[in-house]
């Protein structure tokens, strides 16, 4: 595949793949999915590669979700993008090597879906992390929920959605978010010192940790695909349009018309 969205390579063990759409600050559309998909197809076909380094292009953001312009205020997104964003979910999780997120920068939304499921994360101290679904009319109730809640708890997984706050890297730290937080300097050094020590361990052992890590949440994807047709009938009502249209209008959304 010819990729236009996102930058892949792979070199001396280690793969990585960078949203490359800064001037989006790095959100997704369709194609972008495509192209990660792919990517991490290629990843699981080749048993050279230890390690893949997930990262946004540029300093701004790592990802912030779906390109809301993409909707044309319609409300929600394309089928197409819903459907590679829950293949991309799945294929962070089946790639039989660990996957590292590089979070620099936004990591709102979707964007901050990608880094949770991944396997680890290290984030620049300009970090900042959040979703924002029912602020535009939209929800993940598999992974961006389900398994927040394994990561940081019950209590903070429904705060982080009910609010729809941001968090700092150091935030992020002490609530289990992120593994580890560096200078932004010191980013790319830090995930290649990670990727060094990976690449020095058993793959075979890694790869069966990473299944049996895996093997705890994997009803997460009945879950997901549940959720996904449930958000899809959503992006039909005019709730969900009112949420989208008040994004791209940058207004507050009136949903207490929808409390009846």
């Amino acid at each position: 595949m010819k990729y236009e969205d996102i930058l892949f390579s792979k070199e001396n063990g280690v793969a990585r793949i960078t949203i490359n759409r800064p001037e989006k600050l790095n959100a997704f559309r369709a194609q972008t999915l495509k192209e990660m998909a792919s990517a991490f197809e290629d990843v699981e076909k080749d048993p050279t590669i230890g390690v893949v380094v997930l990262r946004g292009k540029g300093d701004r953001a790592f990802c912030v979700g779906g390109d809301a312009g993409e909707t044309g205020g319609k409300g929600g997104y394309s089928s197409e993008l819903v459907l590679y964003a829950t293949k991309v979910h799945d294929l962070i999780r089946k790639t039989p090597v660990p996957v590292i997120a590089a979070v620099n920068g936004y990591a709102i939304g979707g964007g901050h879906v990608l880094h949770v499921i991944s396997d680890l994360s290290v984030a620049s101290e300009t970090a900042r992390f959040g979703q924002i679904g029912p602020r535009v009319g939209s929800f993940d109730s598999g992974f961006g929920a389900n398994y927040l809640a394994r990561v940081v708890g019950e209590k903070k997984a429904r705060e982080i959605w009910f609010l729809c706050e941001q968090y700092s890297a150091q935030e992020a730290l002490h609530m289990g978010l992120v593994n580890k937080v560096v200078p932004p300097s010191e980013l790319d050094e830090e995930v290649n010192r990670w990727c060094k020590k990976i690449l020095g361990l058993s793959p075979t052992a890694l790869k069966v940790l990473k299944q049996s890590f895996n093997l705890d949440t994997d009803h997460i994807n009945g879950v997901e695909a549940l959720g996904t047709s449930n958000l899809w009938q959503f992006f039909k009502t005019e709730e969900a349009k009112e949420g989208r249209n008040a994004f791209l209008e940058k207004r507050e959304p009136n949903f207490n018309q929808f409390r009846k």
